[in-house]
């Protein structure tokens, strides 16, 4: 099969397309024959190996894992001896995880972590929906969102945020989202009452003050994202999509800051990680299929120009997501 494979850490140039053995699904496995993917800012953190800590995790020399991609959708086509939920030819999506392995013509995929495509959905919509989606998910339920909250999303037009913005409305908050100039018409179609251009305006100076902000950029300091919260407010960490590499901790810094602020201080802190599975991917369908979230494409790339695709990601030029067709 064709895959896009990756010996070394470096720039998107080290990508190439290659011939590979298709996986043999074991017996808790299902085999995806995969119709779309999606890149996520993970998939740049791997092919850089940066910040270069994370390469403690990631394979200190190269990736451990030589297939990108970790977003996909595509339809089932064996199952392994112990599979009981899903069967040949079902329309799925779902997220491989630390395995990755996405960007290819076929995937093995614990059958725990697919679930049934969105059925109003392309499969390069609902390729864009997992790592992003349940990152939204877990954000607002650590920040406990409920009807009459008020939220901040920082990175509103990106991956993630998108699909913030949509979630937090769904759950009855009003939003207040932070984007850049291009960006505001898309937000507030999206859901947000409230818009920040941050070319424009720093949401730090504004007098309003949020029950819950999700940061989703990882540039500004523990103090100024708390000083915009409410006395009982919650703070969500996740990632720095911002980051723009070289460093040994990058965003990991600001992370393990609000850790060991945590226990100290009246607001709550929470550093997030989406954990994928079928409980998030399942409620994401139903999102989906209810029309209350849709997924925003910016490019489309063909298998072949993974390495463009991922120089357009890491230019910082994308909105909301990139996807692949295979």
């Amino acid at each position: 099969m064709k895959a896009i494979v990756q010996d070394r850490y470096g720039p998107p140039e080290t990508l190439t397309l290659a011939d590979v053995d298709t996986p043999v699904p074991a017996p808790d496995e299902v085999l995806v024959r995969v119709e779309a993917a999606a890149l996520n800012a993970y998939d740049w953190h791997v092919m850089r190996g940066d910040p270069r800590m994370a390469r403690l995790a990631l394979g200190r020399s190269r990736p451990r894992a030589r297939i990108r991609g970790r977003d996909f959708a595509g339809r089932v086509e064996a199952v392994g001896a112990r599979v009981r939920q899903v069967r040949p030819g079902d329309a799925v999506f779902g997220d491989l995880g630390d395995a990755n392995g996405a960007f290819a013509e076929y995937v093995c995929v614990h059958e725990n972590l697919v679930a049934a495509k969105p059925a109003n959905l392309t499969p390069q919509q609902a390729a864009a929906l997992p790592l992003a989606g349940v990152t939204a998910l877990m954000g607002l339920d650590a920040g406990r969102v409920g009807p009459g909250h008020r939220v901040l999303v920082n990175g509103a037009s990106g991956g993630v945020g998108t699909l913030a913005v949509q979630l937090a409305t769904v759950l009855g908050a009003t939003v207040t989202a932070v984007c850049s100039t291009r960006n505001v018409d898309l937000v507030r179609s999206l859901g947000a009452e409230h818009v920040v251009d941050y070319t424009r305006d720093d949401f730090a100076r504004d007098t309003r003050r949020y029950d819950v902000v999700f940061d989703l950029v990882g540039n500004r300091s523990l103090r100024t994202l708390r000083r915009v919260l409410t006395p009982t407010g919650t703070l969500v960490l996740s990632g720095g999509g911002v980051y723009r590499g070289g460093s040994l901790l990058g965003p990991i810094g600001l992370i393990a800051r609000g850790r060991l602020l945590a226990p100290f201080v009246r607001h709550r802190i929470v550093v997030l990680t989406a954990v994928p599975g079928r409980q998030h991917l399942d409620t994401l369908r139903a999102h989906a299929e209810t029309g209350r979230l849709t997924p925003v494409i910016d490019r489309n790339y063909p298998l072949h120009e993974v390495p463009l695709a991922m120089r357009y990601l890491e230019g910082e030029h994308a909105r909301a997501k990139v996807v692949i067709t295979v």
